[in-house]
Order: C-alpha cells, then structure tokens, then sequence
C-alpha cells in the first residue's frame, strides 16, 4: 500500500461520503469528517471507527479550514437538493476556498458525469460551476464525476416498490443507462488520493456498469430471489412530482452518459468496478427486507 495519508471528507455521515470513508480506512488511510451535527448516531459511530469528527458547515470558512488543517487530501461534495443550484455553488466555491487556504495538498472534487457537456439539467450545471472554479484556484485538484448510483435502487424512496416487485424509472424499458455502486465510488476516491500527482488537473467520468431497465429488474429479480419487473414512469407523472428529474430523465434518454467503463477498468486496476449484477450480490436483501418492514415501506 501507498504511504498513509490525512484525508478530510464532506458529506461523510451521507451514503457516498460514508463509502469514501470506508475505502479510506480499508487501505489504511485516516479520515477525518466535518459535519453540522457532530453528536448524531452516525458521526459517533464514525468517531467509534477512528474518524475525527469535526463540528463545522462547508459555508463556515474557519470551521472547514479547522478541519482540513494538516490534511494531505480533501473530499468536496455537495447537495442539490437540499439547498438548490446557486447554494450548491455558493458552498462549493467557500468550501474550495476553505481548502485552499489550509494548504490542503490534493482536493478532489464530487461533480456529476457530463456535466461539462452543457446539459441544461441545473444539478449538473451547478456542479460544473464548481468544478471550473476549483480548476482555477490555483491547487492540485481531480474531478471524479460519477454517473447514476446503482444503489438508488434500494434508496427509501424505491425500496417499498421494488421489494413489492416494480422496478419503477423515467426511462423506457429498453433504453440503456450507465450506473455505479457507491462501494466504487469510495474505492476510485481513495484511489485517487493514493496517486496524487498522477491524477492532478484530470477529470473523470466514472461508471461501472451499461444495462435497460429490463435487464436490471432481471438482474435484481435473481438476485432478491423475487420477481421483480420494470416500469416506465411517465415524463409527465414524473414532471409533477419532480421538474428537475424529470429534465434528467429526458436528457438520459436523448442523450445520456457516456463514461468510457473500458478505460476505467484498464488504468484503475485496484478499483472492483463491479457490474450491477456483482452489485446486486452485495446487497443484505433479508435485512433489507426487515429494516423495510420495521420504516413501514412492506
């Protein structure tokens, strides 16, 4: 293994923070957290793993500055749709700045993939944003962008429908979309910190897998050992309920990712990569099941 390092990630109590963590501390590296909630459930948990958790917001110059202080990387994400595209991009740039003036050696920056392809879909656009500014300040910075999260699929808003048997998505059927497991994600981030100068001004689109919506409600089916079919949400059932996403699903149809997965998986050998059947292998379904029961989602 590479020597060790310092990294201070964001979003650490959230899904993809928490697989960055995890990668960091399978291969031996020190994470350190910055949260707005230091004493919940998860930041102690993390704390009881050996994470320093750190009390502070990406908006709170000298909170971040605090916490990245003595770091050897940084992990910088942000979140849409909890303060929407121009707060996405006022946290970003402070945070960006925040890191800079720790004299943090490496910041890796969260974008999405495509994002610098002018997509028109504001989540994308805001993360883009970002990632221009953090392209000029001035320090050795990488952009992972990763394409639509194998693991939405079980996310609380899905995993009633689909332990009932309906994999239900704003695509049809037979439209393909390029998915990736946070499990990846992670390992491809702690990938990154250990290369430093090789990856440094470089932009990655990553993805693990290519399949339709068919394909995956087999691959699931097999998987839970239920039957499970696909379902196409209508663009304008889907407009109503949510415009953003909507507008997502439109631009994946006529569009849509394109993250050479070939590449990936030649010059990142110590990443898994796994495809959505490997992914779905990974998956608890039983206690999935159960929490589901316990939420009232069954």
């Amino acid at each position: 293994m590479s020597e060790k390092r310092t990294v201070l990630v964001a979003g650490a109590t959230g899904k993809q923070g928490g697989a960055v963590v995890d990668a960091l501390l399978a291969r031996g590296h020190h994470a350190r957290a910055l949260t707005r909630r230091p004493g919940s459930d998860i930041a102690k948990a993390l704390m009881a793993r050996g994470v320093e958790v750190f009390s502070g917001d990406l908006e709170d110059t000298a909170s971040v500055v605090a916490a990245a202080t003595g770091a050897d990387a940084a992990f910088l994400m942000g979140n849409f749709y909890e303060i929407g595209e121009e707060g996405e991009v006022r946290q970003g740039i402070a945070a960006a700045n925040a890191i800079k003036a720790a004299g943090v050696g490496h910041l890796i920056y969260s974008s999405v993939a495509s994002a610098n392809r002018a997509t028109g879909i504001a989540h994308f656009e805001s993360k883009f944003r970002v990632e221009q500014h953090v392209a000029g300040l001035g320090v050795p910075y990488t952009i992972s962008a990763p394409v639509a999260f194998m693991d939405n699929v079980i996310a609380p808003w899905s995993v009633g429908a689909l332990l009932g048997g309906k994999l239900a998505f704003g695509l049809p059927p037979k439209r393909d979309n390029q998915l990736i497991g946070l499990i990846d994600i992670g390992a491809f981030i702690a990938s990154l910190v250990e290369r430093r100068e090789a990856v440094f001004g470089r932009r990655f689109d990553i993805a693990g897998d290519q399949l339709n919506g068919e394909a995956q409600a087999e691959v699931l089916s097999k998987a839970a050992g239920r039957s499970i079919h696909f379902e196409e949400i209508p663009l304008a059932a889907l407009r109503q309920q949510n415009a953003e996403v909507a507008t997502m699903m439109e631009w994946f149809d006529r569009v849509g990712y394109d993250a050479d997965i070939a590449a990936l998986r030649r010059e990142f050998t110590d990443v898994s990569w796994h495809n959505f059947a490997q992914w779905a292998g990974t998956v608890d379904w039983r206690a999935l099941e159960k929490a589901a029961a316990s939420a009232g989602q069954r």
